[in-house]
Parts: structure tokens; sequence; C-alpha cells
């Protein structure tokens, strides 16, 4: 996982503007959140369901104001990968994944972590985290 200010993906790889950050603020801005997942040979052709949360220092989610009240930021999704021809046996296969946000409106001076799980399981590597910089005060 690696935290960018943008990111796509094209022709199975990740395009990553501005990535490799841990600091941002404290004004909202756009960033996005690049993930390289490997999914193991004999997980190929299987249906996963994976999920990315944001939660505060204290592991409890982040809530934003939205039209229908605060609500946790959370993205979900499911995803399906087959062998790739000409792959070798027990190779794992990559899934490059690109997830862009808009400005979240996030407190200031505050450490954050996104959390990203597979199945309802951790992965090694699956948590990133990051600090906003503190007001200015004027």
């Amino acid at each position: 996982m690696l935290l960018a200010d943008a990111a796509q993906v094209a022709d199975g790889k990740l395009y990553i503007l501005g990535g490799g950050w841990s600091l941002t603020g404290p004004e909202p801005t756009p960033s996005a959140v690049a993930i390289k997942l490997q999914v193991d040979w004999h997980e190929t052709n299987v249906d996963h369901h994976w999920e990315l949360f944001l939660e505060d220092a204290d592991g409890q989610p982040v809530l934003i104001p939205t039209p229908e009240g605060d609500q946790p930021v959370e993205i979900r999704g499911d995803l399906s990968v087959g062998l790739p021809e000409g792959i070798i046996e027990g190779t794992p296969v990559d899934v490059p994944m690109a997830i862009n946000l808009g400005p979240l409106p996030l407190q200031p001076g505050t450490r954050f972590t996104w959390r990203f799980l597979v199945d309802g399981q951790d992965l090694a590597g699956g948590s990133l985290s990051f600090s906003t910089r503190p007001a200015q005060v004027i």
C-alpha cells in the first residue's frame, strides 16, 4: 500500500502521482491509496470481497459529515482474478488497485490509519498510517 496524490491502473500496472507521503493537510486535499495485491494461485477464479477503512489513532472509524449524517470512511468491492495466459503454475497473480478519494475533512494534528481487508482478513502490509499537520493559528 502507498499513499499518493492520485493513482490509476492501466495495462496491469499502477501509475502513481505524488506517491509515498505520510503527512498531509491541514486543509482537505484529494488523495489516493495505491495497492498491489497478490492473489495466490489456488485463490484465482474465486470471488473475493475487499474493504478499506479509515481509522483514528484509537482504531475507531473516522466519521465525516454527509447529507445522510456522519458516515464512516470506508470503501468496499469485489474481485475475482483469472489466470493470465502463460503464467507458471503456482505463481501468484498481481492485482493493482487505485482508490482515489476527494478531499476528506480530517482533523488537523491527528494520526490516521487505512486498513485493508480481503475476505474479512487482515493482510501483511495491509495497513498504512499518516498524519495531518496541525492547524495554522493566525
